[in-house]
């Protein structure tokens, strides 16, 4: 897919929403492939870093709703603010010097908030039963953005140990294995 940070980020969020409204009432609190977080902390997590890329261009997260009183609510206020930053062009261009050198408000959003939607968006379904099926193209853009983050990737319990795929396994599973997940 030829999209811009501004459409890739629309269709993932998309994605990610399409998910959370899937997700069945009484699943909130099951075990999510993510240690120690339930399905609703995955969501948490999710809109807290939307914050936080915020925060990077001295911006702050307008309120939202809490994840724990309307998970949805919450989730596309943050998506809505962060969509709204990305559309206009002097808010998405915004630099800031971060861990990995001069970047932009967009340019991080769609390398880490990206990754995140598309990894989380999988964690999510699994931890509910929803559909875990990646996008081809997101599964290979995700395993590039895992791969660039290097060893960043495993520090402070952000994914766990790389596991070993099964031989036949397809991309979306070895990108899962990669980032300490079971298929």
């Amino acid at each position: 897919m030829d999209e811009t940070p501004q459409q890739r980020y629309r269709r993932l969020a998309d994605d990610f929403t399409r998910t959370i409204q899937e997700v069945p009432a009484d699943r909130w609190n099951d075990p999510s492939p993510c240690e120690d977080w339930t399905a609703l902390d995955v969501v948490r997590h999710v809109v807290e870093s939307h914050g936080t890329f915020l925060g990077l261009v001295g911006r702050t997260l307008n309120p939202v709703p809490s994840v724990d009183e309307d998970v949805e609510k919450a989730w596309l206020s943050a998506r809505d603010q962060v969509q709204a930053d990305l559309d206009d062009p002097e808010r998405a261009r915004a630099e800031y010097d971060g861990y990995f050198g001069r970047s932009t408000f967009e340019g991080s959003v769609d390398n880490f908030l990206g990754f995140d939607l598309v990894v989380h968006r999988w964690d999510l379904a699994r931890a509910t039963g929803g559909d875990e099926r990646l996008h081809p193209d997101d599964v290979r853009e995700a395993r590039h953005r895992a791969e660039e983050l290097g060893d960043t990737l495993r520090a402070g319990g952000v994914c766990g140990p790389a596991l070993e795929p099964p031989p036949d396994a397809d991309e979306q599973t070895r990108l899962l294995a990669f980032l300490g997940r079971r298929a």
